[in-house]
């Protein structure tokens, strides 16, 4: 019962993070010159716009998982370097600015609804936010981290990586597996938290 009420408390704050995440791709994409998102109907903050079911179901069990990938046509950018940088950091900058909000509303908030629920879905939520922003911005693909290290990279050594990516999954799968992967994600949660919280204050 406590693995399924965490799941639930758990839920609004990983709809949001998914959903604005997206959802700032595909607008910045928009307004970098390629309406493939938007004609797919990807500027919404409809979580059902950007939900992949197993990804989705993974990332309430396993605390891993992933939405459908936004649609981009670089090549329609006006200026591809620019408009590719912008859009694979766009995701992460959504889900701090997310954070940041969501943590100055509980705090506005709390006070005057006293609700532990609420207390624990609004925390949550911030937390979920950090994590969402340090886990994408791990550098190995799909994640946005790959993507904005590949614009800095030399075109050879892009080329050796494209050779690994269908090995991508698996290799998240080993590091969350020999929590490698939270060794990775500590330093830059700890970044992204001391932002977050520079702004709303200390959580809790």
């Amino acid at each position: 019962m406590n693995s399924i009420n965490s799941m639930l408390l758990s839920l609004p704050g990983i709809l949001m993070a998914i959903s604005f995440h997206e959802c700032a791709h595909a607008y910045v994409a928009h307004l970098m010159g390629d309406d493939t998102a938007k004609d797919a109907g990807r500027i919404s903050i409809n979580p059902l716009h950007h939900i992949d079911p197993f990804g989705f179901l993974m990332l309430l069990l396993v605390h891993f998982g992933w939405a459908k990938p936004v649609p981009v046509v670089e090549s329609n950018f006006r200026n591809r370097k620019l408009g590719s940088f912008l859009v694979s950091i766009a995701g992460v900058t959504m889900n701090i600015i997310l954070a940041m909000v969501l943590g100055v509303i509980w705090r506005l908030l709390s006070s005057v609804i006293q609700q532990e629920s609420f207390d624990s879905i609004m925390i949550l939520a911030v937390y979920i936010n950090i994590y969402f922003a340090a886990f994408n911005l791990i550098p190995i693909p799909p994640l946005d981290g790959y993507r904005i290290l590949s614009l800095v990279l030399p075109y050879s050594w892009k080329y050796k990586l494209y050779e690994y990516e269908r090995y991508s999954f698996l290799i998240l799968i080993v590091l969350l597996y020999t929590k490698v992967l939270y060794i990775v994600l500590t330093p830059m949660v700890f970044v992204i938290s001391t932002i977050v919280f520079f702004v709303t204050g200390p959580l809790g």
